[in-house]
């Protein structure tokens, strides 16, 4: 029996990435990092009430340049994690659902998330 060459179906080579569908993954990917990166933070607050001793030798660790790269990584997911949330909340109250609001919300979400990380870092560092 002879197969007929069907079309297939358009995949993400061809459709060119839209902010709606960059965001979405995002929001995704973030909750994965913000899950995998909790472990640092529970190693954080097990040296805390460890005492004095244990808590400089993890926080020598933490101050390392590329751990600094990974907390303010971290706290970008936290802040659009969260910013992306209140979207998602707003979309289900029925708010913002044309395509000109998914654009303006998304956009605030971004900007949004670099203003509170370089808040948070100016105010902490």
């Amino acid at each position: 029996m002879a197969t007929q060459q069907r079309p297939l179906s358009p995949h993400l080579q061809i459709y060119r990435p839209q902010l709606t569908s960059v965001l979405s993954i995002s929001h995704r990917i973030t909750g994965v990092l913000l899950s995998a990166g909790i472990v640092p933070v529970v190693v954080w607050l097990v040296a805390l009430s460890q005492g004095a001793e244990a808590y400089a030798g993890v926080m020598a660790l933490f101050s390392h340049p590329v751990a600094i790269v990974f907390w303010v990584a971290w706290s970008f997911a936290l802040f659009y994690h969260f910013c992306n949330g209140i979207r998602h909340l707003l979309w289900d109250a029925g708010l913002f659902l044309d395509l000109r609001g998914a654009y303006i919300t998304g956009w605030t979400v971004v900007a949004l998330a670099g203003v509170l990380t370089a808040l948070a870092w100016g105010v902490w560092s």
